[in-house]
Protein backbone atom coordinates (compact mmCIF):
# COMPACT_ATOMS: atom_id res chain seq x y z
CA UNK A 1 0.00 0.00 0.00
CA UNK A 2 2.93 2.13 0.83
CA UNK A 3 4.93 1.32 -2.36
CA UNK A 4 5.31 4.60 -3.47
CA UNK A 5 7.32 5.69 -0.37
CA UNK A 6 10.44 3.11 -2.02
CA UNK A 7 10.43 5.84 -4.75
CA UNK A 8 9.99 9.06 -2.45
CA UNK A 9 13.56 8.13 -1.30
CA UNK A 10 15.28 9.38 -3.84
CA UNK A 11 13.47 12.31 -4.66
CA UNK A 12 13.72 12.90 -0.41
CA UNK A 13 17.69 12.31 -0.58
CA UNK A 14 18.03 15.32 -2.90
CA UNK A 15 17.69 17.98 -0.30
CA UNK A 16 18.48 16.12 2.65
CA UNK A 17 21.94 15.95 3.41
CA UNK A 18 24.23 13.50 5.26
CA UNK A 19 25.16 14.81 8.37
CA UNK A 20 28.57 14.45 9.74
CA UNK A 21 30.06 12.81 12.64
CA UNK A 22 28.71 13.28 16.17
CA UNK A 23 31.62 13.71 18.89
CA UNK A 24 31.57 13.54 22.48
CA UNK A 25 32.10 17.42 21.98
CA UNK A 26 29.56 18.26 20.11
CA UNK A 27 27.49 17.02 16.54
CA UNK A 28 28.74 18.32 13.57
CA UNK A 29 25.97 19.91 11.10
CA UNK A 30 22.75 19.49 13.23
CA UNK A 31 19.85 18.57 10.99
CA UNK A 32 16.08 18.48 12.35
CA UNK A 33 13.85 17.14 9.22
CA UNK A 34 10.77 18.44 9.45
CA UNK A 35 8.84 15.56 7.72
CA UNK A 36 5.81 18.24 5.93
CA UNK A 37 6.21 21.70 4.14
CA UNK A 38 6.93 24.82 6.06
CA UNK A 39 4.45 25.91 8.57
CA UNK A 40 2.61 23.90 10.63
CA UNK A 41 3.27 21.57 13.79
CA UNK A 42 6.28 19.66 12.53
CA UNK A 43 7.68 22.83 11.21
CA UNK A 44 7.30 24.31 14.64
CA UNK A 45 8.76 21.68 16.63
CA UNK A 46 11.71 21.74 14.28
CA UNK A 47 11.84 25.70 15.38
CA UNK A 48 11.79 24.69 19.47
CA UNK A 49 14.91 21.88 18.95
CA UNK A 50 16.96 24.93 17.02
CA UNK A 51 16.03 27.59 19.00
CA UNK A 52 16.10 25.55 22.24
CA UNK A 53 19.68 24.21 21.53
CA UNK A 54 21.57 27.14 20.24
CA UNK A 55 23.37 27.16 23.33
CA UNK A 56 24.22 23.14 23.37
CA UNK A 57 25.27 22.65 20.60
CA UNK A 58 28.28 24.50 18.61
CA UNK A 59 27.11 25.01 14.99
CA UNK A 60 23.82 26.10 14.04
CA UNK A 61 20.82 23.73 13.64
CA UNK A 62 19.48 23.43 9.90
CA UNK A 63 15.47 23.13 9.31
CA UNK A 64 14.79 21.24 6.32
CA UNK A 65 11.88 19.36 5.18
CA UNK A 66 10.62 16.48 3.85
CA UNK A 67 6.89 16.16 2.99
CA UNK A 68 4.95 13.25 2.04
CA UNK A 69 2.11 11.02 3.93
CA UNK A 70 2.74 12.95 7.09
CA UNK A 71 5.58 11.27 8.22
CA UNK A 72 5.74 8.26 5.96
CA UNK A 73 8.22 9.64 3.38
CA UNK A 74 11.12 10.40 6.55
CA UNK A 75 10.21 7.29 8.05
CA UNK A 76 10.98 5.45 4.69
CA UNK A 77 13.88 7.80 4.20
CA UNK A 78 15.34 7.06 7.77
CA UNK A 79 15.15 3.62 7.67
CA UNK A 80 16.70 2.96 3.94
CA UNK A 81 19.78 5.69 3.35
CA UNK A 82 19.43 7.32 6.73
CA UNK A 83 19.78 4.76 8.81
CA UNK A 84 22.36 5.77 10.76
CA UNK A 85 22.76 9.49 10.50
CA UNK A 86 24.08 10.75 13.80
CA UNK A 87 23.61 14.63 12.92
CA UNK A 88 19.72 14.27 12.58
CA UNK A 89 16.77 14.56 14.09
CA UNK A 90 12.91 14.04 12.63
CA UNK A 91 10.03 15.67 14.16
CA UNK A 92 7.18 13.20 15.59
CA UNK A 93 3.67 13.87 16.84
CA UNK A 94 1.19 11.98 18.80
CA UNK A 95 -0.34 11.54 15.09
CA UNK A 96 2.55 9.87 14.01
CA UNK A 97 2.87 7.41 16.66
CA UNK A 98 -0.64 6.64 15.72
CA UNK A 99 0.09 6.24 12.15
CA UNK A 100 2.35 3.79 13.17
CA UNK A 101 0.23 1.96 15.61
CA UNK A 102 -2.27 1.47 13.14
CA UNK A 103 0.10 0.49 10.07
CA UNK A 104 0.06 3.97 7.90
CA UNK A 105 3.55 3.75 7.66
CA UNK A 106 3.97 0.59 5.71
CA UNK A 107 6.23 -1.71 7.42
CA UNK A 108 8.01 1.03 9.31
CA UNK A 109 7.14 1.17 13.19
CA UNK A 110 7.95 2.81 16.51
CA UNK A 111 10.27 -0.22 16.74
CA UNK A 112 12.03 0.80 13.71
CA UNK A 113 13.51 4.32 14.89
CA UNK A 114 15.17 5.66 18.19
CA UNK A 115 12.81 8.09 20.22
CA UNK A 116 15.36 11.35 21.43
CA UNK A 117 13.55 13.74 23.14
CA UNK A 118 10.65 15.88 23.48
CA UNK A 119 9.87 19.49 22.53
CA UNK A 120 6.53 19.68 24.90
CA UNK A 121 3.23 18.61 24.65
CA UNK A 122 -0.54 19.63 24.67
CA UNK A 123 -3.03 17.21 26.86
CA UNK A 124 -6.49 16.14 26.09
CA UNK A 125 -9.72 17.37 28.14
CA UNK A 126 -12.89 16.50 28.45
CA UNK A 127 -15.41 19.13 28.01
CA UNK A 128 -18.43 20.30 28.37
CA UNK A 129 -21.04 23.21 27.91
CA UNK A 130 -21.52 24.85 30.92
CA UNK A 131 -25.20 24.09 31.65
CA UNK A 132 -24.60 20.59 30.81
CA UNK A 133 -26.13 18.08 33.01
CA UNK A 134 -23.44 16.33 33.15
CA UNK A 135 -21.49 17.96 36.45
CA UNK A 136 -18.43 15.85 37.07
CA UNK A 137 -16.60 12.68 34.77
CA UNK A 138 -18.03 10.15 36.60
CA UNK A 139 -21.63 11.36 35.22
CA UNK A 140 -20.81 10.70 31.74
CA UNK A 141 -19.22 7.35 32.72
CA UNK A 142 -22.37 6.07 34.56
CA UNK A 143 -24.08 7.16 31.73
CA UNK A 144 -21.94 5.60 29.46
CA UNK A 145 -22.23 2.52 31.32
CA UNK A 146 -25.97 2.32 31.75
CA UNK A 147 -26.69 3.46 28.70
CA UNK A 148 -24.35 2.22 25.77
CA UNK A 149 -23.94 4.53 22.72
CA UNK A 150 -26.33 7.60 24.17
CA UNK A 151 -23.94 10.18 24.96
CA UNK A 152 -22.99 12.12 21.84
CA UNK A 153 -19.13 12.66 21.76
CA UNK A 154 -17.81 14.71 19.37
CA UNK A 155 -14.30 16.17 17.72
CA UNK A 156 -11.97 17.62 15.62
CA UNK A 157 -10.98 14.23 13.81
CA UNK A 158 -12.51 11.62 12.16
CA UNK A 159 -13.14 7.67 14.04
CA UNK A 160 -9.59 6.30 14.85
CA UNK A 161 -8.46 10.20 15.03
CA UNK A 162 -6.37 11.19 18.27
CA UNK A 163 -9.48 12.91 19.68
CA UNK A 164 -11.39 9.84 18.88
CA UNK A 165 -8.80 7.73 21.02
CA UNK A 166 -9.32 9.89 23.96
CA UNK A 167 -12.87 8.98 24.08
CA UNK A 168 -12.17 4.91 23.08
CA UNK A 169 -9.79 4.94 26.02
CA UNK A 170 -12.35 6.62 28.58
CA UNK A 171 -14.54 4.03 27.90
CA UNK A 172 -11.91 1.10 28.05
CA UNK A 173 -10.97 2.15 30.85
CA UNK A 174 -14.56 0.88 32.16
CA UNK A 175 -14.55 -2.35 29.83
CA UNK A 176 -16.92 -0.71 27.37
CA UNK A 177 -16.79 -0.88 23.78
CA UNK A 178 -16.16 1.71 21.69
CA UNK A 179 -17.89 0.65 18.43
CA UNK A 180 -20.98 1.53 20.35
CA UNK A 181 -20.26 5.05 20.85
CA UNK A 182 -21.92 7.54 19.19
CA UNK A 183 -19.20 9.81 17.54
CA UNK A 184 -19.71 13.06 15.13
CA UNK A 185 -16.82 14.07 13.54
CA UNK A 186 -16.28 18.16 13.25
CA UNK A 187 -13.61 19.85 10.99
CA UNK A 188 -11.42 20.90 13.46
CA UNK A 189 -11.46 22.05 16.84
CA UNK A 190 -13.34 25.00 16.07
CA UNK A 191 -16.37 23.78 14.47
CA UNK A 192 -16.18 21.21 17.59
CA UNK A 193 -16.42 23.84 19.85
CA UNK A 194 -19.34 25.39 17.65
CA UNK A 195 -20.96 22.09 18.10
CA UNK A 196 -20.50 21.57 21.89
CA UNK A 197 -22.34 25.48 22.45
CA UNK A 198 -25.14 24.81 19.63
CA UNK A 199 -25.59 21.36 21.62
CA UNK A 200 -25.00 19.02 18.24
CA UNK A 201 -22.66 17.04 20.42
CA UNK A 202 -23.09 16.86 24.34
CA UNK A 203 -18.82 16.15 25.03
CA UNK A 204 -16.40 17.42 23.88
CA UNK A 205 -13.25 15.52 23.41
CA UNK A 206 -10.55 18.17 22.76
CA UNK A 207 -7.33 19.71 23.98
CA UNK A 208 -6.29 22.06 27.48
CA UNK A 209 -4.58 24.39 25.04
CA UNK A 210 -7.05 25.15 23.14
CA UNK A 211 -8.97 26.37 26.07
CA UNK A 212 -6.85 29.37 27.54
CA UNK A 213 -9.38 31.60 25.45
CA UNK A 214 -12.19 30.06 26.88
CA UNK A 215 -11.42 29.70 30.95
CA UNK A 216 -12.82 33.24 31.74
CA UNK A 217 -16.01 32.69 29.18
CA UNK A 218 -18.17 30.74 30.93
CA UNK A 219 -19.59 29.00 28.25
CA UNK A 220 -18.09 25.70 28.80
CA UNK A 221 -16.27 23.46 31.81
CA UNK A 222 -13.34 21.26 31.67
CA UNK A 223 -14.51 18.15 33.80
CA UNK A 224 -11.23 16.67 33.26
CA UNK A 225 -7.84 16.42 32.04
CA UNK A 226 -5.97 13.63 30.04
CA UNK A 227 -2.13 14.36 31.63
CA UNK A 228 -0.44 12.09 33.77
CA UNK A 229 -0.98 14.62 36.90
CA UNK A 230 -2.39 17.81 37.36
CA UNK A 231 -1.20 20.80 34.99
CA UNK A 232 0.45 23.79 36.01
CA UNK A 233 -1.83 27.48 36.30
CA UNK A 234 -4.06 28.03 34.48
CA UNK A 235 -5.14 23.90 34.98
CA UNK A 236 -4.73 23.38 38.02
CA UNK A 237 -7.67 23.29 39.24
CA UNK A 238 -9.72 20.24 37.38
CA UNK A 239 -8.53 17.22 38.56
CA UNK A 240 -7.13 14.60 35.99
CA UNK A 241 -9.24 11.39 34.83
CA UNK A 242 -6.34 9.35 36.60
CA UNK A 243 -6.49 10.69 39.67
CA UNK A 244 -11.11 10.46 39.17
CA UNK A 245 -9.91 6.67 38.64
CA UNK A 246 -9.86 6.37 35.10
CA UNK A 247 -6.80 4.74 32.84
CA UNK A 248 -6.73 7.21 30.38
CA UNK A 249 -4.41 9.77 29.54
CA UNK A 250 -3.69 10.88 26.52
CA UNK A 251 -0.14 13.05 25.95
CA UNK A 252 -0.10 15.62 22.52
CA UNK A 253 3.60 14.98 22.58
CA UNK A 254 5.92 16.54 20.45
CA UNK A 255 9.48 15.08 19.70
CA UNK A 256 12.37 14.05 17.63
CA UNK A 257 13.75 10.52 16.58
CA UNK A 258 16.66 9.27 15.70
CA UNK A 259 17.56 6.11 12.86
CA UNK A 260 17.23 3.05 14.69
CA UNK A 261 21.25 2.55 13.58
CA UNK A 262 22.72 5.44 15.34
CA UNK A 263 25.45 5.01 17.73
CA UNK A 264 24.87 5.30 21.69
CA UNK A 265 27.82 8.07 21.31
CA UNK A 266 25.80 10.57 18.59
CA UNK A 267 22.19 9.57 20.48
CA UNK A 268 23.65 10.44 24.27
CA UNK A 269 25.41 13.49 22.56
CA UNK A 270 21.73 14.90 21.40
CA UNK A 271 20.07 13.39 24.71
CA UNK A 272 22.51 15.32 27.17
CA UNK A 273 21.91 18.43 24.66
CA UNK A 274 18.14 18.54 25.27
CA UNK A 275 18.33 17.40 29.32
CA UNK A 276 20.98 20.98 29.37
CA UNK A 277 18.56 22.75 27.00
CA UNK A 278 15.09 21.55 29.54
CA UNK A 279 17.31 22.88 32.94
CA UNK A 280 17.50 26.84 31.51
CA UNK A 281 14.71 29.25 31.32
CA UNK A 282 14.73 30.10 28.08
CA UNK A 283 14.00 26.85 26.72
CA UNK A 284 10.49 26.81 29.04
CA UNK A 285 9.94 30.59 27.34
CA UNK A 286 10.61 29.11 23.28
CA UNK A 287 7.66 25.97 24.78
CA UNK A 288 5.52 28.85 25.96
CA UNK A 289 5.81 31.22 23.06
CA UNK A 290 4.81 28.04 20.83
CA UNK A 291 1.78 27.25 22.53
CA UNK A 292 3.42 24.03 24.13
CA UNK A 293 3.13 23.12 27.98
CA UNK A 294 6.30 21.65 29.54
CA UNK A 295 7.29 17.85 28.89
CA UNK A 296 10.79 17.15 28.91
CA UNK A 297 12.03 13.66 28.69
CA UNK A 298 14.92 12.30 26.46
CA UNK A 299 16.66 9.36 26.62
CA UNK A 300 15.79 5.56 26.98
CA UNK A 301 12.68 6.81 29.33
CA UNK A 302 11.07 8.29 26.44
CA UNK A 303 11.94 5.72 23.81
CA UNK A 304 10.40 3.08 26.61
CA UNK A 305 7.63 4.98 27.05
CA UNK A 306 6.86 6.17 23.63
CA UNK A 307 6.72 2.19 22.35
CA UNK A 308 4.39 1.34 25.23
CA UNK A 309 2.14 4.14 24.38
CA UNK A 310 2.03 2.97 20.64
CA UNK A 311 1.48 -0.44 21.95
CA UNK A 312 -1.63 0.59 23.67
CA UNK A 313 -2.91 2.54 20.69
CA UNK A 314 -2.68 -0.41 18.72
CA UNK A 315 -4.89 -2.24 21.08
CA UNK A 316 -7.69 -0.19 21.27
CA UNK A 317 -7.73 -0.16 17.25
CA UNK A 318 -7.70 -4.14 17.30
CA UNK A 319 -10.69 -3.96 19.63
CA UNK A 320 -12.00 -1.21 17.84
CA UNK A 321 -12.15 -3.04 14.12
CA UNK A 322 -10.30 -0.40 13.08
CA UNK A 323 -7.12 -2.22 12.35
CA UNK A 324 -6.98 -6.56 12.12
Amino acid sequence: MYNYLKAAVAAASVFCSIAGPATAAGIEKPECVAPAKPGGGFDLTCRVAQSGLKDQIAEPMQVSFMPGGIGAVAINVFNTIRTDDPGAIVAFSSGSLLNMATGKYGEWGANDVRFLATAGADFGAVIVKSDSPFQSLDDIMAKAQAEPGSIIFGAGGSVGSQDWMKAALLLKSRDLDPKQMRYVAMDGGGEAIAGLLGGFIEVYLGDVGEMVSHLDSGDMRILAVLSPERLPEPFAQFPTAIELGYDAEWTIMRGYYMGKNVSDEAYNTWVNAFNAAYKTEEFATIQKEKGLLPLNIAGEELDADVKARVEKMRAIAIDAGLIE
